[in-house]
């Protein structure tokens, strides 16, 4: 069964989220800012950096679900990328303050969402339409993923449970579901739930038998989302396949 939308709860899980993720940050100096991430080519800054925006950006879109006006979350893909650089070599304080701001301001936008209109549908800056009210989600996945990147000793064993789930049924239900680049999967967590994902199961109207892949549901969102090798799971009908990039 999948975990569907509830907007409240999604709200409160996302303001938990970010007060994890202030209080690891408060361990830090600016020296570690500047220090490389676990993404490539980025260090904790434009983590920190992207956070801040993205926020801002989810609320451009929460904005356009209530007003019925368009509104784009980030203005091109370079001032985006523009916006990340300029603030990724900012001292600590300035990255809390920026991120407690600008956390409040998404708080506040999902607060001004009328219900009547969570159904609205908004465009991401990928492409994909998505509801309004699958909006926090979206949020949560952005702090608890980027939390891990940072390298601050929050890791995929941290995730919380009822967002691993919920993530699982995102990148099973949507991100990967019929991938041209992604054998057929069934996915099996040690706690009990299965997904299927990947490619369709028939080719030419041949049925294909998924490559089954078995292991906690934490290492199944890490493996899915490149924060781990998924070195503890395992697979039957295949090998671990390659996951294409997010």
């Amino acid at each position: 069964m999948t975990i569907a939308p509830d907007f409240p709860r999604d709200t409160a899980a996302v303001h938990d989220s970010t007060e994890r993720l202030l209080i690891s940050l408060g361990k830090l100096d600016d020296a570690a800012v500047g220090e490389p991430s676990l993404l490539p080519g980025w260090t904790r800054g434009h983590v920190l950096a992207h956070l801040a925006r993205n926020a801002d950006a989810l609320v451009n879109l929460l904005t356009w679900a209530r007003t019925g006006v368009r509104t784009p979350m980030y203005a091109s893909a370079q001032a985006r990328n523009g916006d990340i650089e300029r603030g990724a070599d900012r001292p600590l304080a300035v990255h809390l303050a920026d991120l407690a701001e600008s956390s409040a301001r998404f708080a506040a936008a999902a607060r001004d969402l009328p219900e009547d209109r969570r159904a609205y549908e908004v465009e991401m800056r990928n492409g994909v339409v998505e509801r309004a009210d699958r909006l926090p989600l979206r949020r949560l996945t952005e702090v608890e993923l980027h939390h891990v990147d940072l390298g601050v000793g929050y890791t995929i064993e941290h995730l919380p449970a009822a967002f691993v789930v919920s993530e699982l049924d995102f990148l099973a239900g949507i991100k990967f579901a019929r991938h041209p680049d992604l054998p057929a999967l069934e996915l099996h967590a040690d706690e009990g739930r299965r997904w299927r994902t990947g490619r369709a199961d028939s080719v030419d109207g041949t049925p294909t038998a998924p490559v089954v892949v078995r292991g906690p549901a934490r290492d199944l969102v890490g493996w899915l989302t490149g924060r781990s090798d998924g070195g503890r799971l395992e697979t039957h009908g295949g090998p671990l396949p390659l996951i294409p990039p997010l």
